[in-house]
């Protein structure tokens, strides 16, 4: 014993480098234990819901999953089938897994798409978004969008996912409680924002719309990847270098919102007797023609707003979801376009959220002049929560994109939720 103390002594250096791999691996391992338990605890859960009957009359659920095998660096498709596919196949659906190969695909799958009990989503932002686009672009879109959609993240950006589910920094656990909650069939309404061009088919959208420079130079983060934890950083000061301030001028049109139509199937009231719809149609016939005349409503007055800026965002309320409001609107967001090129390369690509705004129930145009503290975040010049807008887009140079767009709310869609 004195011997293998004395050893350990004389070489210290493997020795600390050893006990550093030994506990690397034991943490290792006890996580990938974790990631088991949490796997078998799902899939029995699932199994519950497998093993129910069935009546004779009635078929079997069908569920179709749209994967991107190229979301999340390419690991999406084994974190699938690692994670989500036992839960729904043990669950008794009839699962059909559908895997794009390039971009546009799934919105012109979902055109020729035969009826089916529930749309899976398994990637990313941009997965989801080319999905809700197909559902809403076919010709039966009133009553092909009420089948619920569920949304199992699995792309590096998932916005929606902390919308739906309840945080979680283990990555399997997210996508457990994700396919469970689809599983479960419980599902919420979820706003869409529809953005139609003068010629262009509309697309559709869960989170918003971003038209400025921070949303340029994300889009090149991944350029820089070789600059580590400075990648961010470097694209946003290397886009300063090339022309500054970046300003962008545009014209927006927008109305206040409107009241929210209820929700729910409405009951079909019995058919009245013979004598009563006799009556009805003499007092229509014999009705007073300034009856009609005064129930006419006015036609809502647009209001327009020149505007200059660094970053313009229409956002829906899916990002702090209210499912109690009586109204519906947009949030639209306007950076000031007096951003020092500091401020800019420190705020990054995540520049001030809408959580002000959302803050202000009692307005609907809230213009707000004083500074924010510290002074390193942006103050929003402009929050006006509205229903419809024209966003025209004034030509600024070979990347700005002119013409007039509407971004107004889509039909809602109901998402499976936890």
């Amino acid at each position: 014993m004195t011997v293998f103390f004395k050893t350990l002594r004389n070489h210290w250096k493997k020795t600390t480098a050893g006990i550093c791999l030994l506990t690397w691996g034991g943490h290792w391992l006890y996580g990938k234990h974790c990631d088991n338990l949490l796997r078998r605890a799902a899939c029995q859960e699932a199994q519950v819901f497998g093993n129910q009957l069935i009546p004779p009359n009635a078929q079997v659920k069908k569920a179709t999953v749209f994967l991107n095998p190229a979301a999340c660096r390419g690991k999406a498709r084994t974190l699938f089938e690692k994670n989500a596919a036992p839960i729904l196949h043990l669950s008794g659906m009839d699962v059909t897994v559908v895997k794009t190969d390039y971009e546009g695909q799934a919105k012109k799958l979902l055109e020729l798409m035969e009826n089916t009990d529930v749309i899976i989503v398994a990637g990313g932002d941009g997965t989801l978004q080319e999905v809700i686009t197909g559902v809403l672009r076919r010709a039966d879109e009133a009553s092909f969008s009420k089948i619920p959609i569920g949304f199992i993240p699995l792309g590096q950006t998932s916005s929606l996912s902390h919308t739906l589910f309840a945080e979680s920094g283990n990555k399997v656990q997210h996508i457990t409680d994700a396919t469970l909650a689809i599983v479960k069939g419980e599902t919420i309404p979820l706003d869409v924002l529809q953005i139609k061009g003068e010629k262009e088919q509309p697309v559709f959208a869960m989170t918003g719309l971003r038209w400025g420079s921070f949303r340029d130079a994300g889009v090149k983060v991944s350029k820089y990847w070789y600059l580590g934890p400075l990648k961010t950083k470097a694209a946003h000061f290397f886009s300063t270098l090339k022309e500054w301030p970046q300003t962008h001028q545009a014209s927006i049109s927008y109305m206040g919102p409107t009241e929210r139509p209820p929700s729910g199937a409405e009951e079909t009231p019995p058919r009245p007797s013979l004598y009563r719809r006799i009556l009805r149609r003499l007092a229509s016939y014999w009705a007073q023609p300034q009856d009609a005349l005064s129930q006419e409503v006015s036609p809502k007055v647009w209001k327009e707003v020149q505007l200059s800026t660094i970053e313009l965002s229409i956002t829906t309320r899916n990002s702090q979801l209210d499912l109690t409001s009586k109204e519906d609107f947009m949030n639209i967001c306007i950076e000031p376009d007096t951003v020092s090129k500091g401020d800019f390369i420190t705020i990054g690509k995540y520049p001030p959220v809408l959580s002000d705004l959302l803050s202000l129930t009692s307005a609907r145009v809230s213009l707000v002049t004083n500074a924010l503290n510290p002074p390193s975040q942006l103050q929003h010049i402009l929050g006006a929560h509205v229903l419809p807008c024209q966003l025209k887009q004034k030509g600024e140079g070979p990347r700005a994109a002119c013409g007039r767009h509407r971004v107004s709310p889509g039909q809602p869609v109901h998402f499976a939720a936890s």
